[in-house]
């Protein structure tokens, strides 16, 4: 947790793997706080990609009023949203809910996005470098990974197994050795973190059968739509899960059951993917009040409101 910055208040952290819950419970607990949320939801930034992002509209309204919102729908399908565009877009929605005097609410799954804010990581916009580039081209990934030990130690397993990712850290690094002093400092925002957690056969049904219940309701034809659009199978592809599996399949590549096989495999895996980051995040020392997902909407709100009013003891 960071150091507080005592003009703002402790931000809300709502965390949980895909199909637990977790927007509707932060817009419950927002209607109790007078807060606003902000997403932390790699794909749920595009516009367009909706019912395979999971833009559960719905839930951010709470007797009849809808719970302000940011970061959603911001930037186009196609364009490739990054890190550090997020880390800019959090500081700026975060800013204008301490302005308006309101509690700030941060939800999402994408546990990069969640961490960057949360650790408060040190970035910087590092622009393309194509001397250098050309320089990497064609030098084999234990040639790169050997420049890349020469500023700093190889501790990213991405960055050592994928060349075009090896080449962007050499090409990051070689800019900051350059450029001392250019990665900006992030506010210390403390914040008290509550994640929603399943027995993993719950989860696994609750995935099965809110992936069912997707396809029913326009899942495929989002895809279409968004092909139709003028959008390349290979940007859809991009933004893996749904929209690789179902662009396979609505171009013929495969059939329906082999693709929603393939599907539901990889978004149990995702789900599990994602809850090792987040106990990761725990030993790297940060405290996740866990909630049964098994209580009531009710009990969920009840809870997070005691443990943050008694400031995270429980």
């Amino acid at each position: 947790m960071a150091a507080k910055n005592q003009d703002s208040p402790v931000m809300i952290t709502i965390l949980g793997p895909t199909a637990t819950g977790k927007t509707r419970l932060a817009a419950q607990v927002a209607q109790q706080v007078n807060g606003e949320i902000i997403s932390a939801d790699s794909r749920q930034v595009y516009r367009g990609m909706d019912i395979g992002t999971g833009k559960d509209y719905a839930d951010y309204v709470v007797d009849g009023v809808k719970i302000p919102f940011h970061l959603v729908d911001i930037v186009d399908p196609g364009y490739e949203y990054s890190l550090f565009e997020f880390r800019e877009d959090f500081g700026k929605a975060y800013a204008e809910i301490i302005n308006r005097q309101k509690q700030p609410i941060l939800c999402g799954g994408t546990g990069l996005y969640l961490e960057a804010v949360i650790s408060g990581y040190k970035m910087v916009k590092v622009p393309e470098n194509t001397g250098l580039r050309r320089k990497l081209t064609g030098k084999t990934p234990d040639e790169l990974n050997r420049i890349l030990s020469e500023y700093r130690d190889v501790h990213n397993v991405t960055d050592s197994t994928d060349i075009n990712r090896t080449i962007r850290a050499i090409e990051i690094e070689d800019y900051l050795k350059t450029h001392p002093g250019a990665q900006n400092d992030f506010p210390q925002i403390e914040t008290m973190i509550f994640g929603i957690q399943f027995d993993r056969q719950i989860i696994r049904q609750r995935i099965t059968e809110r992936l069912k219940n997707r396809l029913e309701t326009g899942m495929i034809e989002e895809v279409r739509n968004l092909l139709d659009a003028g959008l390349q199978p290979s940007q859809l592809s991009f933004y893996g899960l749904e929209y690789r599996f179902l662009t396979d399949f609505v171009t013929g590549k495969i059939a329906y059951n082999e693709m929603f096989t393939l599907l539901n495999t990889a978004i149990h895996q995702f789900a599990k993917r994602q809850m090792t980051w987040f106990r990761r995040m725990e030993k790297k020392g940060m405290t996740i009040h866990w909630i049964d997902g098994n209580q009531t909407v009710a009990e969920k709100v009840e809870l997070v409101l005691s443990v943050f009013e008694r400031g995270g003891r429980e």
